[in-house]
């Protein structure tokens, strides 16, 4: 690493300047507890249960695991983080977060949602993104079927055009209040008609700007061709591509479900492997900047030094307009704190919604949580560093 980069992810003082001393405390106490697995594969059982009969548990998980992850039940709460965030330079990408909610009423409730989050978005300039996922607004046997090339009858075309009109809705909104839309990525078997729809979106939208940002699952030995694929499509149809990069979020379920219908499993033979390939994919898009933006999406701290290094190397601004770094709420404060802090434009996945609907996303933050080797280890042992430092 050069001298001149004084960026440092140790910074525990400037990495929590955000939190109380309660508030760490009992990150510390959160972080200990989901780091035992057995715990959070009993949580993720009995908590869907205790809401069907009835039990009085909101309050437990809103003062705990929701507060720690989540922006708030509502809009409203969500644009109350996204202020506090604010005043340390660290942007909002919202997220309604309900997940799972499933029925064409339920799709077209959601667009309104949305479209409101984007309009509350343009008037604070501290949230530049929201962020999608297209099976809020589908069917997921509709998009395994289009994904599988299966013939569809006319009832599941009229369907899909649905779901299109939703999106190009969002999409429109998004491109009229200059919002960057980040739609995610979904399983493997399903990600066909998420793709050709983000590209359809891009082709629309993304005209000398880029307002729409597919997403890259580099955990996946695929995507890094798929990448460059994405990039020589939109410079063919001349629109500007939108890359959301991230390792993946799926991969217990991906290698389960490829072992079990004896497919070849999409994911990277190890770890080292989605290294080098998120890493690549990044030195790709430093090096076309004026064609493309990039919304680097990782928890890796050597990740996001190649990413602020390949700036400083190309002489480039820390805040350039087409670099974007975010983490989850609640994870990776030294990353986004410090990269606010030398100047980078960085922001916080910030999900919000009821208690009850945000259930499937905190458990699976949860489990990703104990899966990924070292994680929990290095946040609790920064939260308690910085205790011990205000205790002094």
């Amino acid at each position: 690493m050069e001298k001149q980069l004084p960026l440092s992810f140790d910074n525990t003082a400037i990495a929590f300047e955000h939190r109380t001393d309660k508030a760490l405390r009992k990150a510390d106490f959160l972080f200990s507890n989901i780091g035992r697995p057995w715990l959070v594969k009993l949580g993720a059982t009995l908590t869907p249960l205790a809401f069907k009969i009835g039990l009085p548990i909101k309050g437990i998980i809103k003062n705990t695991i929701f507060e720690q992850f989540c922006g708030g039940e509502n809009l409203e709460e969500a644009a109350q983080t996204a202020r506090h965030l604010g005043k340390f330079h660290v942007g909002a990408a919202l997220d309604y977060g309900v997940e799972a909610m499933e029925g064409e009423e339920n799709y077209d409730k959601a667009v309104p949602e949305f479209m409101r989050a984007i309009e509350y978005a343009a008037t604070n300039p501290n949230i530049p993104f929201i962020a999608i996922k297209v099976t809020g607004f589908a069917r997921f046997e509709l998009l395994e079927k289009l994904h599988r090339k299966d013939t569809v009858n006319s009832e599941e075309q009229q369907e899909f055009e649905r779901v299109r009109n939703r999106i190009r809705t969002i999409s429109e909104t998004a491109a009229r209040h200059k919002i960057g839309l980040l739609i995610d990525a979904e399983e493997s078997w399903i990600q066909q008609p998420v793709d050709d729809l983000a590209d359809e979106m891009m082709e629309l939208f993304n005209k000398g700007q880029v307002i729409v940002y597919n997403t890259f699952q580099l955990y996946r030995h695929d995507r890094l061709e798929f990448l460059y694929a994405s990039f020589r499509k939109a410079q063919q149809k001349g629109y500007w591509l939108g890359a959301k990069l991230v390792r993946g979020a799926y991969m217990e379920k991906e290698r389960k479900r490829a072992e079990e219908q004896n497919y070849p499993s999409p994911i990277q033979p190890d770890k080292a492997a989605a290294d080098r390939d998120y890493n690549e994919a990044l030195r790709f898009c430093m090096d076309h900047l004026d064609q493309l933006a990039v919304f680097v999406g990782t928890h890796n701290e050597q990740s996001c030094m190649l990413a602020a290094s390949l700036l400083h190397e190309k002489g480039l601004p820390h805040n350039h307009p087409h670099v974007s770094f975010s983490q989850l709420l609640g994870m990776s404060d030294n990353i986004t704190f410090n990269l606010a802090h030398a100047g980078y434009n960085v922001s916080k996945y910030l999900p919000y919604g009821p208690v009850k609907d945000v259930m499937p996303y905190l458990i699976r933050r949860a489990q990703e949580n104990t899966s990924i080797a070292g994680q929990m280890g290095r946040e609790l042992s920064l939260i308690r560093k910085e205790l011990k430092r205000r205790a002094m």
